[in-house]
């Protein structure tokens, strides 16, 4: 069958693969892929900068939709049922975190995620999965399934951002959120849900992302300086160092800042820490990071889904590539959001 492949740690090695059919030791749950979002991982795995050493095939797709094939007697499935797959799964002798169901915060790192480490993903023809890590799609939803494992990352992003304000009193009211790819954009769509007002920052006004934003009742910034108010709580998605330092130092007293954005290349010390670390204390600002989720925040990624205007979310998926060509999808169009692939074309 064919899959959306990838070699990692050797750059430029995405293809059309043929593949065997998954093993069952994937899963008793036999499934058809219909869709497969594209993310910055991977891109990042087809780049070779992370994930292997050039040896093993992986395939990709970790931002998924499938149908139901075969449900086993019990699994609370049936056949027909629209299901995305949770990404990531403990380490065979789990971790304190890990062995409760927190797989997200694992503790020795030798937890596997499909579709990114350790573990063929959800891009192919079919795939299978234990019934325990697949997450029912209302049929409502149809193909905005595939933005359930992008949303599930923000509902955890704000679950952090929740537990860390509850330190004191905490009634926030305004949000900044930087980038406006798809986690920033869902990021905005969760803030202006919660009825605070919302502000995103973007380099570039040009496309459908201002508008976008716009129709959730925020506001569209290309600059920091045009914010006219303090946020409560910052939700970074761009990853970039200086943003970060900028948006940090905004921040309104006892202020939260989630980083969920990770830029590419090498690691480097680019701002004054000294500065920032005094912005954050003096004002008992606190900065948090984000990645991957939990069962529960894959069931809150669906509520948030279904209590969104559909139109909207379907502006998200901007482009959608047949899985024979799905290497094109790589390529960045100008207004380009998220881009998913077909697996039935």
């Amino acid at each position: 069958m064919r899959a959306m492949t990838v070699i990692p740690g050797k750059a430029d090695s995405a293809s059309v693969g043929e593949v065997a059919e998954p093993p069952e030791t994937d899963g008793t749950m036999l499934v058809e892929g219909v869709l497969a979002g594209i993310c910055g991982t991977d891109l990042e795995l087809v780049s070779g900068e992370f994930g292997g050493d050039g040896a093993n095939r992986l395939v990709l797709g970790h931002e998924s939709l499938g149908q139901v094939l075969d449900a086993p007697p019990g699994s609370g499935f049936s056949n027909g049922d629209l299901v995305a797959g949770i990404v990531r799964r403990p380490d065979p002798e789990p971790c304190p975190a890990c062995a409760r169901g927190e797989w997200d915060f694992c503790r020795n790192g030798r937890y596997t995620e499909r579709g990114i480490k350790g573990h063929d993903g959800y891009g192919a023809e079919r795939w299978r999965v234990d019934p325990y890590f697949a997450v029912r799609v209302p049929a409502e939803l149809g193909r905005l399934g595939v933005l359930i494992e992008p949303a599930s990352i923000l509902t955890k992003a704000w679950e952090q951002v929740d537990r860390i304000g509850g330190r004191s009193w905490y009634e926030p009211k305004q949000v900044l959120v930087t980038g406006a790819g798809p986690i920033g954009l869902l990021a905005a769509l969760i803030a202006a849900q919660r009825g605070y007002a919302v502000h995103v920052l973007d380099r570039s006004d040009q496309g459908p992302k201002p508008q976008l934003v716009r129709d959730l009742g925020g506001s569209f910034l290309t600059n920091l300086e045009d914010l006219q108010v303090q946020p409560d709580v910052v939700i970074e998605a761009t990853g970039a160092g200086p943003v970060v330092v900028e948006s940090a130092k905004l921040l309104a007293p006892a202020g939260v800042m989630c980083l969920t954005g990770i830029a590419p290349g090498p690691s480097s010390i680019d701002v004054q820490m000294d500065a920032l670390v005094r912005q954050l204390v003096v004002r008992n600002a606190a900065l948090v990071g984000s990645v991957n989720a939990a069962k529960r925040h894959y069931a809150d990624a669906v509520d948030v889904l279904l209590a969104a205007d559909r139109d909207w979310l379907d502006r998200l998926i901007t482009r959608t590539v047949p899985l024979s060509d799905w290497p094109s999808a790589l390529t960045k169009e100008p207004d380009d959001i998220k881009v998913v692939v077909d697996l039935r074309a």
